[in-house]
């Protein structure tokens, strides 16, 4: 990748478009988040995920400054921890100024808080957004039911549902009910809920020359879904971006799809991990 390719392939937002690929920062500390997101602009990453429970955002803010590459072509995403709930523009304001922007192009509501859907607190991220701090909002490990209440009770809808996400939990009720919504998918962890081990995914990358890693991203590219692969290690980096230039053809997707351990119905509330 290039920096020609940062809107390629990308998703619609109301206020601009969403790299497909990100980077995910989950683990990776405030020390190597720097040279980590440097890595990752190098590499034509354009798209960089955080949150304020990660306690990194600072060591991103110095990346981005230092980088050549400019603000409005760098797609910045951190999360509103649920512990935050009431004061959620301090947190905001707090992470603006830890990242050095002005405004992040995508505010997530990391968990429910208390396990609820509380749009007490997504009102507050509405505002941010009607006020420039946020070009779009949306939350994380929300269920398809929580999202509703959301919409009902506020009219207005997540952009974006931040979820585990990969081959191995492909969930097409989830899938087609985020569609019906309008609501983008992405999806995080996806080399961990997955067997890279994988058979069908070792024959798939072997047609393709590539890591089954890649082969993972690519399918996230080819259904649409965001995905935000992390490493701190350059070559990976690097590696998993390369995965957005493999074309799997239809068969080779429906046969990734099939690797699916829980075909749950639209209800399925995502499990809660550490992360």
């Amino acid at each position: 990748m290039t920096s020609t390719d940062y809107a390629e392939p990308a998703a619609t937002l109301s206020a601009g478009r969403m790299p497909l690929l990100g980077f995910g920062t989950w683990q990776i500390s405030n020390r190597e988040a720097s040279q980590a997101t440097a890595h990752a602009l190098q590499a034509g990453y354009r798209h960089i995920d955080t949150a304020t429970a990660y306690h990194n955002e600072s060591g991103i803010g110095k990346a981005l400054a230092a980088s050549t590459v400019a603000r409005d072509s760098v797609f910045v995403t951190t999360k509103l921890p649920p512990s935050h709930a009431g004061r959620e523009r301090r947190t905001l304001e707090e992470s603006l100024s830890n990242l050095g922007v002005d405004y992040v192009d995508l505010w997530l509501v990391h968990w429910p808080p208390n396990g609820r859907a509380a749009p007490r607190v997504w009102e507050q991220l509405v505002k941010a957004r009607q006020d420039g701090l946020a070009k779009a909002v949306g939350v994380s490990n929300y269920s398809l039911t929580q999202i509703d209440e959301l919409t009902e009770a506020t009219g207005a809808t997540p952009e974006v549902n931040q979820i585990r996400w990969g081959p191995s939990i492909y969930d097409a009720n989830v899938v087609a009910g985020l569609q019906q919504r309008g609501v983008v998918l992405e999806g995080y962890s996806p080399f961990k809920v997955s067997n890279l081990g994988d058979p069908t995914l070792a024959s798939i990358a072997s047609e393709h020359d590539a890591t089954t890693a890649q082969v993972i991203v690519a399918w996230h590219i080819a259904h649409g879904f965001v995905v935000i692969p992390k490493s701190s290690h350059r070559e990976r980096i690097v590696a998993n971006a390369a995965g957005t230039r493999i074309e799997l053809t239809a068969a080779e997707v429906t046969a990734i799809d099939g690797l699916s351990l829980a075909r749950l119905g639209s209800s399925r509330r995502f499990g809660r991990t550490s992360r």
